[in-house]
């Protein structure tokens, strides 16, 4: 893939994320989700690319847009898979709460797994910790390996664990060992993909949470040296067929990062919608808004942090679609 589609894909996320962030705090999730699609889909119509969804809003009968097969940009070379989460975070931002964003990552064709719509076990590290971690090794040992790496003590360790019933037990054990918590009530691909950033203030994610949001952030780690492991949760015989049909016939294989990116030939691009310790969140102001995000290329390694100012007088109405129907400036 050329470089020049990094400012291409960031492009996509500002939209999404411009787009719901109008619903910041209003209560209504599905709207706010809806803006983020909506816009999303609009800025990838523009994009020179032959793109398929293989994780995104659901089943074609399941979602109007960006559904799985759904084909993305105007046909041209190169052929890509795109995997999407317009708003990760909805409850996020219909609480007005940190840590929402726009996210996609996209590769060559057959890149990435075509993750079922379920629960995974996943444990993410940056790339001082890679190869020091083991899903199925006990948490005291994956936590003292993990600050070898980082030349850290354990007490100074800080785990990312989504706020959830299923994780008693795994937030007694990291307690056990000293290591300090940080709950987290929705959305785990940011503090993943934090793992991998110098000063986020985040060392491990660590417990169970979407699959599909797993392979997003494995994509990041991916391509900055960073590790993820993973295993498929099924929480009924529906699970283990859904699984089943996208060609995954060992529910309980352990799945590496090389199984969920099976390719450096990778971009990965997520704006802040709400502030949070990966992102800030959109800013609007008399002449439009402010954006942060976080682009990636995988064949390079290279980071880009892009603070984007829209002027929203002079941007195409597709770009800033759903961002500034309640502007006087638009």
């Amino acid at each position: 893939m050329e470089r020049e589609l990094t400012m291409e894909f960031a492009r996509v996320t500002e939209a999404a994320a411009l787009a719901s962030a109008r619903l910041v705090g209003m209560g209504d999730k599905i709207a706010a989700d809806g803006a983020a699609v909506e816009a999303m889909r609009a800025v990838f119509d523009t994009v020179h690319m032959d793109g398929t969804v293989v994780i995104g809003e659901g089943e074609m009968d399941e979602a109007p847009m960006l559904y799985i097969g759904e084909k993305l940009g105007t046909g041209e070379e190169p052929v890509l898979d795109v995997a999407v989460d317009p708003l990760e975070g909805t409850n996020l931002v219909a609480k007005g709460m940190p840590g929402a964003i726009a996210v996609l990552a996209v590769t060559e064709r057959h890149g990435l797994l075509h993750a079922p719509d379920m629960y995974m076990n996943k444990i993410a590290v940056g790339p001082q910790a890679a190869g020091r971690i083991h899903l199925d090794a006990p948490v005291a040992e994956n936590l003292k390996n993990i600050a070898q790496g980082l030349r850290k003590r354990v007490e100074d360790l800080t785990v990312v664990i989504l706020d959830r019933p299923r994780h008693q037990d795994l937030i007694k054990q990291v307690r056990a060992c000293g290591a300090r918590i940080r709950l987290i009530t929705d959305g785990d691909v940011a503090p993943a993909v934090a793992c991998a950033i110098e000063g986020s203030g985040v060392d491990v994610m660590m417990g169970i949470g979407g699959a599909p949001e797993g392979v997003l952030a494995a994509a990041a780690l991916r391509c900055v040296g960073g590790e993820m492991q993973g295993r498929l949760w099924p929480e009924d015989e529906e699970d283990i067929e859904r699984a089943r049909k996208l060609g995954i016939t060992d529910i309980n294989k352990l799945l590496t990062i090389d199984d969920l990116v099976k390719t450096d030939d990778i971009f990965f691009s997520a704006t802040g919608i709400t502030e949070g310790p990966l992102l800030k969140g959109v800013t609007f102001n008399s002449t439009g808004a402010v954006t942060h995000s976080l682009v990636m290329r995988g064949r390079t390694g290279t980071v880009r942090f892009i603070e984007a100012r829209h002027c929203f007088a002079k941007k195409p109405k597709y770009a800033i679609k759903g961002a500034c129907e309640k502007s006087r400036i638009c």
